[in-house]
């Protein structure tokens, strides 16, 4: 269900945002206190999450494209349309190849898929962000070490 308010963009420090009534966030699911949401502003769409704020209603942060897609400013009122978001993001990182190759050239493939789920998830997002071949072979080579000797909470760097 789409709920429609308007709203004057004001600043938080350094951030830009609205209040949301509290009229409809509590027609909202928070999950682990916040409510991911997606929605308009003058039209342009947007996904972002609503902020609790202490003894406050929650906030709606206004990015740059959203004011500039929305046409709007600063000290502005503008129109928002938003609804609960239930679609799951969930970014999945590949296996370098030369982490598949050094897993198998050990046999430590198995060590590594036994590994638990969120585990697995932050070794790859790290190595996924590792910008040369010497960092990589480096981080892998102490990933390696760990599966030999069976280290318990396995991680990199």
């Amino acid at each position: 269900m789409k709920y429609a308010f308007k709203a004057k963009i004001y600043k938080i420090r350094i951030n830009w945002g609205v209040d949301v009534p509290e009229e409809i966030t509590k027609q909202l699911i928070s999950e682990k206190g916040r409510i991911n949401i997606k929605g308009q502003i003058n039209g342009f769409e947007f996904v972002k999450t609503l902020t609790p704020v202490k003894n406050a209603p929650f906030r709606l942060f206004v990015n740059q494209a959203m004011m500039k897609g929305g046409k709007t400013a600063l000290g502005e009122t503008a129109n928002f349309a938003i609804e609960q978001n239930t679609e799951k993001i969930i970014k999945e990182y590949s296996i370098p190849k030369l982490l598949e190759e050094q897993l198998t050239e050990s046999q430590l493939t198995g060590d590594f898929n036994r590994l638990t789920a969120s585990r697995k998830k932050d070794i790859l997002k790290y190595l996924s962000y590792v910008k040369t071949e010497e960092t990589l072979l480096k981080n892998i080579e102490k990933l390696i070490i760990q599966l030999k000797n069976n280290a318990k909470n396995v991680r990199i760097p």
